[in-house]
């Protein structure tokens, strides 16, 4: 992104370094017709449109089919702030137990947020690399998992991913189920559940 507003940034200065003010000339082109305003005005209306993601795309889309591959919408009670629905959601996430679920079968190689800012989580759950497949095909080592939340208005986008493989067994599904169920004990309502 900071490539593409450089490079923007660069064309609109550049670009306005070869407009001139109208002259009185009958051979006078488009070009030379626009002034440094204009030029400037369009210049920064292209960074603008190019730098200000779409809150609505923030989170990537599951790949059609995916198996291994959870995307859900959270919107906290009407009357609850932004910095509560933060701090709720905080809490939540870090009340997820570090030794998983069902006995180490879920997430058994506990979880790292990676990120916390205004509102947007990335979090890393591992398997415990004990099971078959992960000895099988992973060398022994825990399979890993990325949890993505971003804000979206009023509410928060979840993305829950493997990294490997076609299949997660449900692993996705129970993780973002048990955060549900916290998060609806605070009356939040869930959408793609």
């Amino acid at each position: 992104m900071k490539i593409i507003q450089t490079t923007a940034l660069m064309a609109a200065i550049t670009t306005c370094q070869g407009f001139v003010a109208p002259q009185q000339s009958t051979s006078q082109t488009a070009l030379d017709m626009t002034s440094r305003r204009d030029a400037l005005a369009t210049s920064f209306a292209t960074i603008l449109a190019i730098s200000v993601p779409s809150a609505a795309n923030a989170i990537d889309a599951c790949p059609k089919g995916s198996k291994n591959c959870l995307r859900q919408t959270w919107t906290p009670p009407s009357s609850t702030s932004a910095a509560d629905a933060v701090s709720q959601l905080r809490n939540v996430l870090n009340s997820y137990p570090q030794e998983g679920q069902e006995d180490g079968k879920v997430d058994g190689g506990g979880y790292t947020i990676v990120s916390d800012s205004d509102g947007a989580f990335k979090l890393e759950y591992r398997s415990s690399g004990k099971g078959f497949f992960a000895k099988s095909f992973n060398g022994g080592k825990p399979f890993i998992d990325d949890l993505v939340i971003e804000p979206n208005g009023s509410s928060f986008e979840f993305r829950s991913a493997s990294r490997l493989g076609d299949s997660d067994f449900g692993v996705n599904g129970k993780r973002l189920s048990y955060i549900g169920a916290l998060l609806k004990e605070k009356g939040w309502t869930g959408v793609g559940l």
